[in-house]
């Protein structure tokens, strides 16, 4: 049977596939601080739009606050910026392959700190899951890709590590957000609180003179209007679907089934880029789709 909270997870996964696309042009734009800034800033007034329509912020408790805070600082602030500013050097397919490893981080935390277990199906599945997500990016390019999304730009170790810094960060967020979610606060009101507390810090770091938060580039009305289509997609739908499957799912597995963004990437690269992905591509699709069955089927 296919619990609800799987499905979550697998649309956030849908989601993000579809943001780290849409963010190439406007992020090589503006610059990883600038596009995130007004990325979050847009997002935060359309949450805070349905949390004063809805009336859930009534209901929110005040200890709720001080966790989703944290949650938002490590996991949007620190980890969205980082994985914008691998992206930059990388390129939306192997900036993928690095951020998928918060599944890993993910489970290994869940296990650690929450007593969280797999079993024997959910393991396999995982593990086929993750070797399909690696095998497709990371050997999914054709040798002759001479498409700018390929390019290097800048230090490569650099962008390495800030994929993967990306994706411990947001491991961690998960990590933190999970017991309240657990308790059935409201994702909507929760995910508008960690993305303002993530908007303040970003102003916080303009306003302090630190150079890298400025606009590479003025934004035009074309870029703006790309980042806040991008962070309705990827944060306002994404980030809130990731939560509600947090409220009864496993830090762990939701970290898995959210993965496979890399995966939902391979299509929508071939459209932009003209030409399908490399054969190993498709193996590790298709063990990433035998990874979610078993996972999914418990």
């Amino acid at each position: 049977m296919i619990a609800t909270y799987d499905l979550f997870a697998l649309g956030a996964a849908a989601c993000w596939a579809v943001g780290s696309v849409m963010s190439v042009t406007p992020s090589r734009h503006l610059g990883a601080f600038a596009f995130t800034r007004w990325r979050m800033l847009m997002v935060a007034l359309m949450l805070w739009a349905v949390v004063v329509v809805s009336g859930s912020w009534r209901t929110f408790s005040p200890s709720a606050w001080g966790v989703m805070a944290a949650s938002g600082l490590i996991g949007i602030f620190v980890g969205d910026t980082a994985l914008f500013a691998a992206m930059n050097r990388l390129g939306p397919r192997r900036a993928g392959v690095l951020f998928a490893t918060h599944a890993v981080f993910s489970a290994f935390l869940g296990f650690g700190l929450l007593g969280e277990r797999m079993t024997g199906q959910a393991l396999l599945g995982g593990v086929l899951t993750l070797t399909g997500v690696m095998a497709a990016i990371l050997l999914g390019r054709h040798k002759e890709e001479t498409h700018d999304w390929e390019a290097d730009r800048g230090h490569v170790g650099a962008g390495v590590a800030l994929g993967l810094l990306a994706a411990l960060c947001q491991a961690l967020g998960s990590l933190i957000a999970k017991p309240m979610m657990s308790t059935q606060v409201d994702p909507i009101m929760a995910s508008a609180v960690r993305v303002t507390v993530a908007t303040c810090a970003h102003f916080v770091l303009l306003a302090g003179g630190f150079r890298a938060a400025r606009a590479q580039q003025e934004p035009t009305l074309r870029v703006l209007v790309q980042t806040g289509l991008n962070g309705f997609i990827a944060m306002g739908v994404g980030m809130t679907l990731v939560l509600l499957a947090l409220e009864k799912g496993d830090i762990g597995m939701v970290a898995i089934l959210s993965s496979v963004s890399p995966i939902l990437v391979l299509p929508l690269l071939w459209f932009q880029l003209g030409r399908a992905p490399a054969p190993v591509a498709w193996l590790g699709a298709m063990l990433t789709v035998v990874g979610t069955a078993l996972i999914l089927w418990r």
